[in-house]
């Protein structure tokens, strides 16, 4: 019989299995992938696309030609409820999707819930596509600007790195505002001392605060207000809320739960990847790193679901490569307690981002003759 597979979101971890279904066909499978656009960003090359340094079409993968190398029909819609039990999916559309192998990697939401009240003037960094439209509108709009990032982790730093750089000529004012502790959690101090020297070479003023919304700007823990015209958040994200009711094991912080094998600890048929998930076995720092390694696993157990092959394990290894611009073409790269910074961390940094799409546009007979 004709086993349905559903790769629900178009981000990192589901292009290594479109890129594996392309590469050797899967028999005995209806192969559907749910994505609410036909383009996803590599997040790894945003900064450099607001600093100039990237055209948007560098930064962009068609998933349509993807899904059509791998046999895969796509859909265009978001998921809005998914019934565990009954292997059904509820997509915005009203549509349903029943389903026998289902994959998630349609990452989390942003965690706006104490800067909602800014309103027009909030840009989260998450959805991609909504950000790229927000922030090419700043950026072509005219007259000085005032512009606050929240968010303290690799993604906040990058992003008030590449805005000071692009304002550059307008006299605008940069701040990024976190809690001390929220500054590049998990990062070496080796790392945020060269952030540190970065954000003040650029003119980024940095309030070590908590920040809640206000009418103007952001009203900051240490009593002193920021105003601010835009404020973008990079505050991270949260599970979506319709996994709370999907019938999914979950963690206490809402996210699913999966082992090392990206399996679901409840429901052996649904698979999981990327920010929504939550590993049991060890804590792993949400990154971008995490869902492009975890994708060729992702690729395997799906296959060996329907093979009945053994399931395969992502185990990172204990040190990690972060490679992290700065708005200048310099980039700051850290393994462990090992790190550099310059020119030519730079341009290592943007031959591997230019090499993921890359690998991601060729057809799958031109992947296997590079």
């Amino acid at each position: 019989m004709t086993k349905r597979i559903i790769l629900a979101g178009g981000g990192h971890a589901h292009l290594a299995v479109l890129t594996d279904w392309a590469r050797e066909p899967l028999p005995g499978a209806e192969k559907v992938l749910v994505t609410p656009a036909r383009h996803t960003a590599y997040s790894g090359m945003v900064p450099g696309w607001m600093a100039g340094h990237y055209r948007m079409e560098d930064c962009l993968i068609d998933l349509a030609p993807l899904a059509e190398h791998a046999g895969a029909r796509l859909v265009y819609d978001a998921v809005t409820r998914l019934d565990a039990d009954w292997r059904l999916l509820t997509l915005a559309s009203g549509d349903t999707l029943s389903f026998d192998l289902l994959s998630l990697a349609t990452g989390g939401e942003a965690d706006l819930s104490s800067l909602a009240v800014l309103g027009e003037r909030l840009l989260p960094v998450k959805p991609v596509e909504q950000f790229l439209a927000g922030w090419t509108a700043i950026a072509e709009s005219t007259g000085l600007l005032s512009l606050a990032v929240v968010g303290g982790g690799a993604a906040g730093v990058e992003i008030a790195l590449a805005a000071a750089r692009a304002l550059r000529q307008r006299s605008a004012s940069i701040a990024l505002v976190c809690p001390h502790e929220g500054f590049l959690p998990g990062h070496h101090q080796r790392v945020r001392d060269k952030a540190l020297g970065a954000l003040g070479r650029s003119g980024v003023t940095l309030h070590f605060a908590q920040a809640a919304g206000a009418p103007g700007g952001l009203q900051l823990s240490d009593g002193s207000f920021l105003a601010a015209d835009h404020v973008i958040a990079a505050t991270g994200s949260r599970a979506p809320a319709w996994l709370a009711q999907s019938g999914l094991a979950c963690t206490d912080a809402g996210y699913a739960a999966v082992g090392a094998d990206l399996a679901s600890t409840s429901h052996p048929a649904i698979m999981a990847a990327g920010d929504i998930v939550e590993r049991i076995d060890r804590k792993l720092p949400r990154s971008g790193v995490h869902a492009v390694k975890a994708g060729p696993v992702l690729a395997a157990n799906i296959r060996a679901r329907l093979g009945g092959g053994g399931l395969r394990e992502y185990q990172p290894r204990r040190r990690t490569l972060y490679l992290m611009s700065t708005g200048d073409r310099r980039a700051i790269a850290s393994w462990g307690e090992l790190c550099v910074a310059g020119s030519l961390v730079w341009w290592l940094k943007d031959r591997i981002d230019r090499g993921f799409v890359a690998r991601h546009r060729r057809s799958p007979t031109a992947s296997q003759g590079a």
